[in-house]
């Protein structure tokens, strides 16, 4: 087995390298785990499993096409896990009975619940299954490395710079994520808080109310919309970092001909019309097919014993190029995507064809 190390200086060098979206080729969601099927040698290809939130989640499903095609590209035999709801007892069925059917040999999951999969997942890796964290992370306890799509902080101090300008600093924000346990949406919410207490004189007309929870679920980000538009009515915007909601959100404020802007994380090819309309003025997102693409080369990585997810350890991801597994925030390790993209009028025409 050989694991590489590379110096502060050289991961701070891949760190910078910069990822290009491309269109996957996904298959659709598998209800359970099959026996892995044959290679052309004769041998049983190593079968990857990804447990998503939800499994009719855009999102996810576009990350899975970048899973797919990444295993195509080394010879893994991918696997969707069909979570029908987002509960964190739904993705531990999943997971426990992959380590029952014996034949999976890395998972990777969006976490529901950082804490409450631990029993699961240590279960999982004590039978040999190499785990990874995508999208939102388990604990440091619960994992060998975690995908992370760009840093926490950014992601959070942006979308409230972004909503300053685009409102001129005097303004009522709304905020609506996803769950109260979602890993992700709490990290980068901690960071927009730091980001009002950094600069108070900046923000001191920016008043953003408490956080409202849409479940990443279509209706409940309708429900959770409607109810600030009619319990706040000196609205100005919405801030979401859910792409769920970020697509519930415009189709309220369109619905309800209201003139409230909203901002957030989304999918191009579906807020692309409230950009062109000015709506919402621009969003961020990262590509999530290249999440999942990541994510399978890092659980090959860790499968070949290429790396096994200490800070320092480097391996080549496709065409994505040389990766990094650096030090996370929570003590453990994690691979960095990059930085977030910035979508508005002159570049969402391209990209709303990508993803």
């Amino acid at each position: 087995m050989r694991v590489f190390r590379l110096t502060p200086i050289l991961i701070g060098c891949c760190l910078l390298a910069a990822c290009q979206a491309g269109p996957g080729s996904g298959k659709g969601p598998a209800s359970a785990v099959p026996p892995a099927p044959a290679g052309t040698d004769g041998a049983a290809k190593p079968v990857f499993l990804l447990i998503p939130k939800e499994m009719s989640n855009t999102y996810m499903r576009k990350m899975y096409e970048g899973f797919v095609t990444a295993c195509a590209e080394f010879g893994a035999e991918p696997r969707f896990g069909a979570v029908a709801v987002n509960t964190a007892q739904a993705q531990i069925e999943l997971i426990d009975q992959a380590v029952a059917d014996g034949n999976v040999s890395a998972i990777a999951v969006a976490a529901n619940d950082a804490d409450q999969l631990e029993p699961a997942l240590k279960a999982a890796m004590q039978a040999g299954i190499q785990i990874i964290s995508l999208d939102s992370a388990v604990n440091r306890n619960s994992r060998m490395v975690h995908i992370q799509q760009a840093s926490p902080e950014i992601i959070g101090r942006v979308l409230i710079q972004a909503t300053e300008r685009m409102t001129g600093g005097e303004a009522v924000v709304g905020l609506i994520s996803t769950t109260p346990y979602a890993t992700n949406q709490n990290l980068w919410i901690s960071w927009m808080l730091q980001e009002l207490s950094d600069y108070p004189e900046k923000y001191k007309d920016f008043h953003l109310l408490p956080v409202v929870y849409g479940d990443d679920l279509p209706d409940k980000s309708k429900e959770a919309a409607l109810s600030l538009l009619a319990g706040h009515p000196d609205l100005s915007a919405i801030i979401t970092p859910s792409a769920v909601s970020m697509l519930a959100v415009g189709r309220v404020l369109l619905e309800q001909g209201s003139d409230v802007i909203f901002t957030g994380l989304g999918l191009p090819s579906e807020i692309a019309p409230f950009i062109e309309d000015g709506s919402c003025p621009w969003m961020y997102l990262w590509n999530p097919i290249d999440i999942g693409y990541l994510a399978a080369w890092t659980a090959q990585a860790l499968y070949t014993g290429e790396i096994v997810g200490a800070e320092g350890d480097f391996f080549t991801a496709g065409r994505l190029g040389q990766r990094v597994v650096a030090g996370d925030v929570d003590g453990g390790t994690e691979v960095l995507l990059g930085d977030p993209i910035k979508f508005d009028k002159t570049n969402i025409e391209e990209w709303k064809i990508v993803y």
